[in-house]
């Protein structure tokens, strides 16, 4: 195993609050940090740990494909890695959920023959069933990126939760925009979700997760069809709860039954 090392943290959602202690101990003794964070302030919390800290956030710029943002990210990470440094990679929520940059650092590295290793956190996700009191064995969830949900066929089931994550640019093929898509794109969007058996009277949830201790989450409450003017964010999460009951299998429940089980 060569010397550089790589470890990908997260610092949770909420500023101090998430944090676990393996990711704050690689964050403690890493030879640099890099971080990239929600709010400038989790950011000053970060460099207050390490004294070799390194923002991330000058690699976007508007109108840049995330995608060349993501290359270069990654590139300055394994440049210290490969200088033999202790690196750690400080990332808003969990580093594997919706972040590009740890799987693909993470992936390097151990094909180069580094060690590295990616650390479980509190995500958005986490604070979701936490916040709207969603229990995901109750009735099940479904989650797709806003966008990909667009790109693709997929078979949705209204009697599950729908959650459709980063709403606020559904339907953007740039991958450089940092401001949200207009109505044009949510009609779309909506036309689909009609398809699928949702009706626009139905209700949603818009979510965002609180980051300071001094915030609240967001829950906003409307109906799928005020989606067109509603405000929506990049870090804004789209819930829509089940639309309709689940049906029974009998065929299954019967089959169940002959073999002496009963039970729901």
């Amino acid at each position: 195993m060569k010397k550089g090392s790589l470890a990908c943290v997260g610092t949770g959602m909420m500023l101090g609050a998430h944090i676990g202690p393996r990711a704050r101990s690689h964050i403690e003794e890493a030879d640099v940090v890099f971080v990239a964070v929600s709010d400038p302030l989790v950011e000053l919390w970060v460099q207050g740990m390490n004294r070799d800290v390194r923002s991330l956030q000058p690699f976007y710029a508007e109108g840049k494909p995330r995608t060349e943002t993501y290359r270069e990210m990654v590139a300055a990470m394994m440049d210290e890695v490969r200088a033999g440094r202790r690196v750690c990679g400080a990332f808003y929520g969990h580093p594997g959920v919706f972040a590009v940059v740890p799987h693909r650092a993470v992936a390097q590295a151990r094909e180069e023959g580094y060690e590295a290793v990616m650390e479980a956190a509190v995500s958005a996700e986490d604070c979701l069933y936490a916040d709207l009191g969603i229990d995901p064995g109750t009735y099940g969830c479904q989650h797709y990126e806003a966008s990909q949900f667009m790109f693709y066929k997929r078979r949705i089931d209204p009697s599950a939760y729908l959650i459709l994550w980063q709403i606020g640019v559904a339907g953007d093929r740039t991958l450089a925009r940092f401001s949200a898509t207009g109505a044009e794109l949510r009609a779309v969007l909506l036309d689909l979700l009609q398809e699928q058996g949702y009706a626009l009277s139905d209700e949603a949830i818009a979510y965002e997760a609180a980051t300071l201790p001094i915030t609240t989450p967001r829950m906003e409450r409307l109906a799928l069809g005020d989606l067109l003017q509603a405000e929506l964010r990049l870090e804004t999460t789209l819930v829509i709860p089940p639309a309709r009951r689940m049906e029974p299998n009998l065929a299954v429940s019967q089959r169940l039954s002959g073999l002496g089980q009963s039970g729901w």
